[in-house]
């Protein structure tokens, strides 16, 4: 199955200025103007376009399993099944999952705290190097007669 998918996606026609995209646009013109417009637009832009359907598509997946899991951690969202010791068996279950929700959504904050610290120290490592570089080159063309 992978193979399918691989076969038929190189099968697809990429945004670029190739003699496929050429012949299509000018075909598009001949037969109806605005298809060879929404050709040359997707030569020309194509590529923005298909980054900004998967981050749609990215987003409408994420907001999907979010929704999914909300309405599981809320209890009202399921009725009671009459049996008093499941009942409680899920509810205690659910707290303690969106208990581990909340620590990891913690580390998480934790962990993107770190690397934004990481990222400042690596910044500012490179440019006292910057300046270290600037301040002997600047110093030996100085002294140097001309």
């Amino acid at each position: 199955m992978d193979r399918m998918m691989t076969t038929t996606k190189s099968c697809m026609i990429k945004p670029a200025w190739t003699p496929v995209t050429i012949g299509l646009m000018v075909l598009g013109f001949v037969v109806f103007w605005p298809l060879g417009l929404a050709m040359l637009a997707y030569i020309l832009w194509g590529d923005r376009f298909e980054c900004m359907a998967r981050d749609a598509r990215d987003q409408w997946r994420g907001s999907q399993l979010k929704g999914a899991f909300d309405q599981m951690s809320n209890t009202t969202a399921y009725a009671r099944t009459g049996n008093v010791a499941f009942d409680d068996y899920r509810e205690r279950e659910l707290k303690r999952l969106e208990e581990e929700r909340a620590k990891l959504d913690a580390m998480r904050a934790d962990f993107d705290d770190f690397l934004r610290e990481l990222r400042r120290a690596r910044d500012q490592e490179e440019f006292d190097r910057f300046m270290a570089n600037r301040g002997r080159s600047s110093g030996g063309s100085e002294a140097a007669p001309s």
